[in-house]
């Protein structure tokens, strides 16, 4: 039987992140993809031009549809915009408690555009993180996560240990902020640190690569592959070149 996922997050109008990355990435992966739009953004790689919230309950709906008659054997979650939709989105993983969740939580766009509500966050943290099997933060959605500034490697290292007290089994903080030389990963799991490196490529196409990352990792942790990281990489590498901005990842 074929694998099913299925991604709870914001569209892009550009198709380089959100639910249609995601589900580039599923398929990329062999895996039946389905979603559930929490907003919808007017955007391309140059920005975010606009953010529309979808009703809540709409949100919660589009969940019960495909699970209570597809199903699903994992879930990633992304922009999710507001405490609304954040605590509608907490109430359906509850029901299903030995499903993996992969939260990526989407706080701003690349260039800077809003994409949570700053009164979320700490829904966000206290209702949804305890839900999530791997969160997967950049430095500076892990810096509002914690409420400290996470900025270095020993800042990661930190960070990692209050998200996985926290109650989150998989913590990947992702190093892409960094100025090092080398892209660094930090994967925490059971106390165990693992860094995951790869020389840094002097690219444009890096447009929501970080999108594909964590849709990947759902393939990595809930379906138990074993390509994400080498997956993104070769993304981020051959990229498309028909955009103004930044080229969108490549997946074939």
């Amino acid at each position: 039987m074929m694998a099913r996922a299925l991604t709870i997050a914001g569209s892009d109008s550009g198709g380089g992140a959100g639910i249609q990355a995601d589900l580039k990435t599923f398929m990329a992966f062999s895996v039946f993809g389905m979603s559930a739009i929490t907003a919808i953004t007017v955007q391309n790689t140059v920005g975010v031009e606009r953010v529309q919230a979808l009703d809540p309950e709409v949100v919660g709906a589009q969940i019960d549809a495909v699970t209570r008659d597809l199903g699903t054997d994992a879930i990633k979650i992304g922009m999710l915009f507001s405490k609304p939709i954040i605590e509608v989105v907490a109430e359906r993983l509850r029901q299903w408690p030995g499903i993996p969740v992969v939260l990526d939580p989407v706080m701003r766009a690349k260039g800077g555009a809003p994409l949570l509500d700053p009164g979320a966050e700490k829904a966000l943290r206290d209702v949804l993180l305890p839900l999530a099997t791997v969160v997967t933060p950049n430095l500076p959605e892990a810096s509002a996560l914690v409420g400290f500034p996470v900025q270095t490697r020993a800042d990661m290292q930190k960070a990692a240990h209050v998200l996985e007290n926290l109650g989150v089994p998989f913590v990947l903080i992702k190093g892409g902020h960094l100025a090092d030389e080398e892209a660094v990963d930090l994967l925490l799991h059971e106390g165990r640190e693992t860094w995951l490196s790869a020389p840094r490529i002097e690219t444009l196409h890096t447009c929501q690569g970080v999108c594909y990352k964590c849709a990947a990792f759902v393939m990595l942790r809930g379906l138990g592959t074993d390509m994400g990281h080498c997956f993104t990489t070769g993304g981020n590498r051959h990229g498309f070149k028909f955009a103004r901005f930044g080229g969108p990842v490549c997946l074939v």
